[in-house]
């Protein structure tokens, strides 16, 4: 049922919205409401002492509209007359819904504009999340020729030619293995969203063109950036 204020720029009108608010926090049910909004705005200020519980409630609106609205104020002031305050009648938030075109909707629904720019928010923020956990790991891998006749100089020139995305090759160095065989040592950063060293080895290494001098790879160490 429709409750009905008027004079709320007078101690009478705030007498009766004092008694209203006997053992409730809002205009309307538990949380804030349009109800409250308009009733706040037909309240010139803060109620006095001889108001306790309209003073408590306009604290309370208070402090839930400041949190709305983050900007700092500086303070204005409103000169002329000031014309008496319209009764305000404070309604169900369902039957309100239907006629509230002209008014101060602080608290109405997302319009698609809205909605909009929510979800492409959203999205930003789960691609900047994305970008800081792509992190970088640096790696040290061992190619082993197929025997001591394989030009070592040409089998790190097929390693070296293999590019792509998120995928830097580093220093490198001959090591030898036995029987007059050398191992090519070679350093790598990879992009961990780019890259995956297993098929890095399975597909590009171990394969045609690179397969003509590499016969396997090992990974000899493997640590995050």
């Amino acid at each position: 049922m429709a409750v009905t204020f008027s004079d709320l720029h007078t101690e009478s009108g705030l007498k009766s919205l004092n008694e209203f608010l006997v053992g409730k926090s809002y205009i309307s049910g538990d949380q804030i409401s349009k109800d409250d909004i308009k009733v706040y705005g037909a309240v010139l200020k803060k109620p006095g002492g001889d108001f306790p519980n309209a003073s408590k409630w306009y604290e309370t609106v208070s402090s839930q509209l400041a949190s709305s609205f983050p900007g700092k104020a500086v303070g204005v002031s409103i000169c002329g007359k000031t014309a008496a305050a319209a009764p305000v009648e404070a309604a169900p938030a369902k039957e309100a819904a239907g006629d509230d075109d002209d008014d101060l909707d602080l608290f109405g629904d997302e319009t698609e504009e809205d909605k909009k720019a929510a979800e492409e928010r959203e999205k930003a923020k789960k691609a900047s999340s994305k970008k800081k956990e792509s992190g970088k790991s640096s790696v040290l891998m061992d190619v082993k020729p197929w025997d001591d006749e394989t030009d070592m100089v040409e089998l790190e020139k097929a390693v070296r030619s293999v590019e792509m995305p998120g995928l830097f090759w580093g220093a490198s160095k001959l090591v030898p293995v036995g029987y007059g065989i050398k191992k090519l040592q070679i350093m790598l950063t990879i992009v961990d969203d780019l890259v995956s060293v297993d098929s890095l080895i399975e597909e590009r290494l171990t394969v045609e063109p690179c397969n003509e001098y590499v016969q396997s790879c090992d990974i000899v160490a493997f640590n995050k950036i």
